[in-house]
């Protein structure tokens, strides 16, 4: 077997932003655009890693894992 066939079941998050990040701390709007959301309402599928997890963590009330 090589690296590519044990990639495929990789668990994912579909994150979605659902508060604006106007008037908030610099480093959470950093989080949120490392997660990759620009707009509210926008949505992103990311990998299940802890760092992303943390990263959900930090902004969790701007928003939704669905």
């Amino acid at each position: 077997m090589n690296d590519s066939t044990q990639t495929a079941a990789k668990a994912t998050l579909t994150v979605k932003l659902v508060k604006s990040i106007a008037g908030t701390r610099e480093s959470h709007r950093a989080t949120v655009r490392g997660l990759g959301l620009r707009k509210t309402g926008s949505t992103r599928t990311l990998e299940d890693t802890p760092a992303v997890r943390g990263m959900i963590g930090k902004v969790s009330y701007l928003v939704e894992v669905l």
